[in-house]
């Protein structure tokens, strides 16, 4: 996985188990007086689906980076308070428990930080083109709160 430069955002789309401790760290800054650590988790049922065993996702990659390029900068945008930003996303096959996507926010406050993270993570799964299939004992199929994906600026949220 690609880590960060000198930037203030990390953007990455991985098939590696993804840094959580070490996004973490990246996002504490001398500035930031707090740190909103995100953690998505593969459970063991789905909406109308209990004994799920594990998840695959796919992304259109070049198209899922701009996205999550995007809904940083729309997150700084609305909270220009944010030090650092991390949006990271697992592809690939994942078992119960893993990590799928991490979402990190420091800002001087917490009450900013809690608010840019919820904003980064709701708007992340409604605007980024990344799709999840369901396993379970008796076979696997694509998840069943699919949606139509959104343009990131399209809702006005804060």
């Amino acid at each position: 996985m690609q880590r960060p430069g000198g930037g203030a955002d990390w953007i990455a789309l991985t098939g590696d188990q993804l840094p959580v401790d070490e996004a973490t760290r990246w996002a504490a800054t001398p500035g930031a007086g707090a740190v909103v650590t995100f953690c998505g988790i593969v459970r063991d049922h789905a909406e109308g689906r209990d004994g799920v065993v594990g998840l695959s996702y796919e992304a259109y990659e070049e198209v899922a980076l701009a996205r999550l390029a995007e809904v940083a900068a729309e997150t700084r945008r609305r909270w220009p308070v944010v030090e650092r930003l991390a949006c990271l996303h697992r592809v690939g096959d994942l078992a119960l428990s893993e990590t799928s996507v991490v979402v990190v926010v420091s800002t001087p406050h917490r009450a900013e930080a809690f608010e840019a993270a919820r904003f980064a993570i709701d708007t992340l799964k409604e605007t980024v083109p990344i799709w999840k299939r369901e396993h379970w004992a008796g076979g696997s199929d694509w998840a069943t709160g699919a949606h139509p994906l959104r343009p990131v600026r399209m809702l006005e949220r804060h």
